[in-house]
């Protein structure tokens, strides 16, 4: 896809998942719009993946280590058709498979996650074993900026050089904000490019609310024997104004009137990139 459909793809699935937590009364709201864009720029530009064939061996793979922000993934998987829009609208139900967290009895979801510090472990693994079966496949994972206080997080970092791992690629939702407050008040991380890069990896610093940013570093091949680090510099609440920088929207349902307004704003956001204004 071309960029200003990309773009406009983002703003589409954020009204989504704006209207999908609204009827569901559930959702990481500000969590699910900070990493949107990044979700778009994996599923609709960069990741070899077919959804008529979910368990096709080459496929790249996607872990959600932030898997709170479950309602983002849904929506693409849905959009994507790993899934249909008719169950989409089931989620959060009583016996629905769309539950709060990703879960891998629905294709296109490779694990469970939620238990916050496991996926990038998790991803080293599947990396490793692609490199051992000598299968083209590339491996992405996204965490958030809060779950970087889990040392498993920071064994898989180390592990993830180690063995030279270039296809991998990880990606933090750097958007500055937890359900508790700031992150850096919570547990300081900073400078935390100089971290990843004392651990062994390739790391970018990127607007992880620039598409086109996005899509450059992403499509980027690795280095020869190194994993790549992404810290995508996001917004919390991206798109809806009431929402944005705010720690308290991390889980929080928009009332009727709020949809109304961050529909309605999202759609002016739409009109003007269709006009070619931006």
């Amino acid at each position: 896809m071309e960029i200003t459909a990309l773009k406009l793809k983002a703003l589409e699935i954020r009204k989504e998942v704006l209207s999908l937590i609204y009827h569901a009364k559930t959702g990481h709201t500000g969590s699910d719009l900070s990493c949107t864009d990044i979700l778009v720029a994996l599923y609709y530009q960069v990741m070899h993946i077919d959804a008529t064939k979910p368990d096709m061996i080459d496929r790249d793979q996607y872990i959600q280590s932030k898997g709170h922000a479950a309602e983002v993934l849904w929506t693409v998987l849905a959009d994507k058709g790993f899934l249909t829009k008719e169950e989409l609208q089931t989620f959060s139900q009583l016996n629905s498979r769309l539950i709060g967290h990703p879960n891998n009895k629905v294709a296109g979801v490779e694990m469970n996650t939620g238990s916050l510090g496991h996926g990038l472990p998790v991803s080293v693994g599947i990396a490793l074993a692609g490199k051992l079966d000598q299968r083209p496949y590339h491996t992405y994972t996204l965490l958030g900026d809060g779950e970087l206080a889990e040392g498993s997080v920071w064994e898989g970092a180390m592990a993830a050089a180690n063995y030279k791992l270039d296809n991998l690629t990880a990606i933090i939702d750097r958007n500055g904000l937890q359900i508790t407050g700031a992150s850096e008040d919570v547990m300081s991380v900073e400078p935390l490019d100089d971290k990843w890069r004392s651990f062994g990896w390739d790391v970018h610093v990127v607007d992880g609310n620039d598409m086109i940013a996005l899509v450059e570093v992403l499509s980027q091949p690795n280095k020869k024997d190194t994993p790549k680090m992404v810290i995508a510099k996001t917004i919390k609440g991206k798109g809806y104004s009431e929402a944005e920088n705010q720690a308290h929207w991390h889980h929080k349902v928009p009332t009727a009137e709020q949809l109304a307004q961050a529909l309605s704003e999202i759609e002016a956001q739409m009109e003007v990139l269709r006009n070619g204004e931006e």
